[in-house]
């Protein structure tokens, strides 16, 4: 028998491309430790352990990380208020620092030298995981099947893995079950590939697998009350049943469940790859989009102006570095930690309704809050001298007088 070449730690999810990784992995001499992550995928993995090990994994390891998913990861997210590009909501992108921070783990456990990902050459999940095994084991060796010339060039296409897959006793669908691929967790699911690779197709009917049509949503709304406390939703109240959720995971899955019925959290975008390309894809994250809105709106009631345009400007970097998988970066930390300075002081409840695809502001009430009614109010003077916004005007002014001055010095010689 030929020498092991070691162990080899495969991220694996129980689907086609990983079954038939840990295969070949099982071909080039490695012995082959499985590893799958719940969180929060709808997965039967029960069936996946029987799967690995009867492709010849020598153990599998099905860790639950869906916990410290949404209190690590998401939550630092919320506080941001972190948007990719005005519009993704990052859902993917937090998840997979999430699972390697956990198959780092599971490496030094086995004794492993190598890690291996199904991720593809083309996207950005390779940079992701492989970005954050080396900040977080900097010895680690990857195995990147899908970057290596004698795998993709064996498996140029579906076609020749479904050969292979059905040679080593692989189940594999008569025909893929969607014409697209989806990757999900609990903060949200996305669709690409396949049909939806030419962006004018529009989503086909039955796509769409976490969220209701809001067209055939509910005719009435649900009106949740959600509380705050350092910029972290700490309980929600549901009006209309009395319905509450505190713990963290207990929430995020109650408002996904709400959110969901309503038809809340689609999104269809072109988005820009790290790597340099343009990309389709289709996304729902139901409960991540009611804490974008409820969060945005109890930090504008809470937060000093200038202190918030410095944050924005922090929470735009922050963004961009989880998408592009720097979560483990030095700078990444230094964000996090000036984000999380930024929200000591944002706490309080936000009213809201949810209906028909849209999350709709009601009211919000803080004992932080900076918001002073006497002030700005119409029917009352209050503390404010009406008078002294002349003053104010005048300076503002002034710098535009000057330009404008200019401006026409200028277009009278160019006239002459």
């Amino acid at each position: 028998m030929a020498a092991s070449e070691g162990t080899v730690v495969l991220a694996y999810s129980g689907g086609l491309d990983t079954s038939c990784i840990l295969a070949w992995l099982k071909e080039q001499g490695y012995d082959v430790v499985a590893f799958l992550a719940n969180i929060g995928q709808n997965e039967d993995f029960a069936e996946a352990r029987k799967k690995a090990l009867a492709l010849g994994a020598k153990k599998v390891h099905i860790e639950d990380v869906s916990r410290e998913f949404v209190e690590e990861f998401i939550w630092p997210a919320v506080q941001a208020n972190a948007l990719y590009e005005d519009r993704y909501l990052l859902g993917t992108s937090l998840a997979r620092p999430c699972i390697a921070r956990k198959l780092v783990e599971v490496a030094r456990k086995e004794g492993a030298r190598y890690v291996a990902h199904g991720a593809t050459g083309k996207g950005n999940d390779q940079v992701r995981f492989e970005l954050s095994c080396y900040a977080l084991c900097p010895g680690i060796k990857v195995i990147a099947p899908w970057r290596l010339p004698k795998f993709y060039r064996r498996f140029a296409g579906r076609r020749e893995l479904m050969d292979y897959a059905e040679k080593h006793g692989i189940p594999v669908p008569v025909t893929p079950k969607t014409p697209w691929s989806m990757d999900e967790n609990l903060m949200h699911i996305s669709y690409e590939a396949g049909i939806l690779e030419n962006p004018k197709n529009p989503a086909p009917p039955g796509l769409y697998t976490k969220t209701q049509d809001p067209a055939t949503a509910p005719d009435t709304p649900d009106t949740l009350e959600i509380e705050f406390k350092k910029g972290v939703p700490v309980k929600v109240t549901n009006a209309k049943d009395g319905v509450t959720r505190q713990a963290a995971l207990e929430l995020f899955v109650y408002l996904n469940e709400i959110a969901g019925k309503h038809g809340v959290g689609r999104i269809d975008i072109v988005e820009n790859r790290f790597i340099g390309m343009k990309s389709r894809g289709i996304y729902e994250t139901p409960a991540g989009t009611i804490l974008y809105h409820a969060h945005l709106d109890i930090e504008a009631f809470t937060m000093d102006r200038e202190v918030r345009k410095i944050k924005q400007g922090l929470a735009l970097k922050f963004s961009e570095l989880v998408y592009n998988g720097f979560w483990h970066s030095p700078e990444c930390e230094f964000i996090r930690h000036c984000i999380g300075r930024s929200q000591e002081l944002v706490e309080g409840k936000v009213r809201l309704s949810v209906f028909k695809g849209q999350v709709y502001i009601l009211g919000r009430e803080s004992p932080q809050s900076l918001y002073n009614e006497e002030l700005v109010s119409m029917n009352v003077q209050g503390d404010y001298e009406p008078a002294d916004a002349t003053g104010f005007i005048n300076i503002n002014s002034l710098r535009l007088k000057e330009y404008h001055r200019l401006q026409s010095k200028v277009t009278v010689k160019q006239n002459e």
